[in-house]
């Protein structure tokens, strides 16, 4: 063991030459490849379900948003929409 500590280069030197002598890759090898294609497929599906996530609920909060609009305006114009908070103008007065 101490000796592939101290000898990494004629480590990695005898690794190279086994793998240009040896035209075949190592059934470990190709399974860690074959995992980490698995791997790599997995993080990007995952990514894109998590922004249609993303977009989803942005949607459902604008929809949210319109939907209680619509029911403070149904509910009759004698109900002021509250105070308006912090650096926020309203874009109409209102009724």
């Amino acid at each position: 063991m101490a000796l592939m500590k101290r000898h990494t280069d004629l480590k990695n030197h005898f690794y190279e030459r086994v793998r240009t002598e040896t035209p075949q890759v190592p059934e470990s090898e190709k399974k860690l490849r074959d995992t980490v294609t698995r791997l790599k497929q997995t993080v990007k599906s995952q990514n894109a379900e998590i922004e249609e996530l993303r977009q989803r609920v942005t949607q459902l909060t604008l929809a949210a948003a319109v939907l209680s609009r619509t029911e403070d305006t149904s509910s009759g114009p004698s109900q002021p929409l509250g105070p308006v908070l912090g650096n926020v103008i309203p874009l109409r007065p209102n009724p």
